[in-house]
């Protein structure tokens, strides 16, 4: 299979859908390996843009944090980009950070993360803020994931946002020294300025 559409530079890319009309996760499967990020939302698979240097660096960060607090502490697993998570049969994501608590309910497969982790972090860049902001809020809403950050590097800030029922109440955007109240990390103490070096 190949892609023939080039994305608009630094921002998520739709592209067109194979002959079935819409994309599956079969059709994922079978996507090249040639170094894109896709993302198949809803049947509709986007392209997103390499992140940028100060992305890269919050994401690493933040990821390093929660591994020491979550995996080595003995909690669950927490797993850094790409890695696909199965959201729905018409749905995969590539989140920046992934957290899964042991008793969750996502599971681990030789392949992705099948079913919604504890809590995703999302960080945002330029092309990508309304997307994070918007449509994959409403994805990892629906698929029941407990908590979501979005880190903003722009700003040195994240936004946290907490499943109540079916959609996320948000709770506060923290910067500076101000800790992320998570409910989902365990002993969760670093100041948010820490986040973004």
């Amino acid at each position: 299979m190949t892609i023939d559409v080039l994305p608009v530079a630094g921002t998520v890319s739709h592209l067109p859908p194979p002959p079935g009309g819409r994309w599956t996760v079969a059709d994922y499967e079978r996507l090249p390996d040639d170094g894109q990020r896709y993302e198949l939302i809803d049947g509709d698979l986007r392209m997103a843009p390499a992140p940028n240097t100060d992305h890269q660096a919050a994401a690493l960060r933040i990821a390093h944090y929660l591994f020491t607090l979550v995996e080595i502490a003995g909690h669950g697993r927490v797993f850094a980009a790409p890695i696909d998570v199965e959201l729905s049969p018409t749905t995969i994501v590539q989140p920046d950070v992934v957290v899964l608590l042991h008793g969750g309910a996502a599971a681990i497969t030789s392949q992705r993360i099948v079913g919604p982790p504890d809590l995703v972090v999302e960080v945002v860049s330029p092309g990508t803020a309304s997307y994070d902001r918007r449509e994959k809020r409403d994805l990892y809403a629906a698929a029941g994931v407990r908590e979501y950050w979005i880190a903003d590097p722009g700003h040195r800030a994240v936004e946290l946002l907490t499943l109540e029922g079916r959609g996320y109440r948000a709770e506060h955007v923290y910067l500076g020294q101000a800790i992320i109240p998570s409910a989902v990390v365990p002993g969760w103490t670093v100041a948010t300025d820490l986040l973004f070096g």
